[in-house]
């Protein structure tokens, strides 16, 4: 009997003394396996007389139980231990910046109209659209071209294969043909602006065979030269961000406007650097013009009753000026580098007077 309590003196002291839920198990083993201490120390009951061997059979079932409890005490605690410590290297730290997402930006043409269409909003203009293929009649005749005007040779017009009848159809030239189709379907007054594509064979360091306008028209009753130049100079001003700034109307020709100007801004070219708004040089920046007798006749509109303005500029020479892009044909070379340089967050979308004009 004093082997077995030596025993249980020395298997607690193991099991408390276990660092890891594998040295745990090998305790149980030395003390409960097959070859353990307690089974060893079993085997001797066999040559015990009946009572002997009754006494130390209940003693050896004791210190078993007691062993097997002391077992799974240490054993909960260890593994409580284990989650304790893997929960604490595994944590994460919710007080980190979150990883940076890259966000899309406006194209600088997507931005550009924006800005022109929220800057004439104000005043009455509605943007109003039309499709890109076109016929004769609505790029050209009706806005008064002649017919042997060069405008209407190959080598300016991308002309589609003539029809059965003899007719075809083109990529628009300018954005001229949905200012037509309005006054064909809408009585004066008229207050609109086309943004859109437009398509000439042209490809240089300000030109691409695909480009964009935007043409602003006014009919109205008693409208005049002085309406269309403090719209323009209005313009310039808001768009270039500038309270004053120098503008000139220059004499010039179109076949849909009678009389005809290139508007110029002042700049300076001084060291190779240009700058809006200040010096002595001029730079041209749009054409407008009273809108001519003959397309108000064409489109179904009385000249001797109403008349009105229009105007029109490239929105990519436009973005080139304000926000410094060297050549043209870099906004449609689809470089990223390019797009995040000169890209921008979305703008809120403007209030249009009016909504959209089909």
């Amino acid at each position: 009997m004093d082997q077995l309590e030596q025993l249980r003196e020395a298997l607690l002291a193991e099991v408390a003394g276990a660092a890891d839920l594998t040295s745990l198990d090998g305790v149980r083993v030395s003390a409960l396996g097959k070859k353990g201490r307690i089974t060893a120390m079993m085997k001797g009951l066999g040559g015990m007389d009946p009572e002997a061997r009754k006494s130390a059979g209940q003693a050896f079932n004791v210190l078993k139980d007691e062993v097997a409890t002391a077992l799974d005490a240490k054993k909960a605690v260890l593994e409580e231990s284990e989650i304790s410590a893997r929960l604490a290297s595994e944590t994460l730290d919710v007080s980190l910046p979150v990883r940076p997402v890259t966000e899309g930006l406006l194209h600088p043409i997507s931005q550009t109209i924006e800005e022109v269409v929220e800057i004439f909003a104000p005043m009455g203009f509605e943007v109003a659209e039309g499709p890109d293929i076109e016929d004769d009649f609505h790029n050209f005749t009706a806005l008064n071209f002649p017919p042997d005007h060069p405008a209407r040779e190959m080598h300016d017009t991308f002309f589609l294969p003539r029809q059965p009848g003899g007719t075809r159809h083109l990529l628009r030239t300018h954005t001229s043909p949905v200012q037509v189709r309005v006054m064909q379907d809408k009585k004066p007054p008229i207050r609109i602006l086309a943004p859109g594509r437009t398509y000439r064979c042209d490809y240089d360091i300000t030109h691409t065979p695909m480009f964009h306008q935007i043409e602003g028209l006014v009919i109205d009753k008693a409208i005049h030269m002085g309406h269309l130049k403090s719209c323009i100079i209005e313009f310039v001003k808001a768009y270039f961000e500038l309270d004053e700034l120098p503008t000139r109307f220059r004499p010039s020709y179109f076949p849909f406007t009678e009389p005809s100007a290139e508007v110029d801004i002042g700049c300076s070219r001084e060291n190779g650097e240009l700058k809006i708004g200040a010096g002595a040089d001029w730079l041209e920046i749009l054409g407008c013009g009273m809108v001519h007798p003959n397309v108000l006749s064409a489109c179904g509109i009385d000249p001797d009753e109403y008349q009105g303005f229009a105007f029109g500029l490239g929105v990519e020479r436009i973005a080139m000026l304000k926000y410094g892009i060297p050549d043209l044909r870099t906004f449609y070379d689809s470089d990223l580098r390019w797009l995040r340089h000169y890209g921008f967050a979305a703008l809120d979308v403007p209030t249009l007077a009016g909504g959209l004009s089909q």
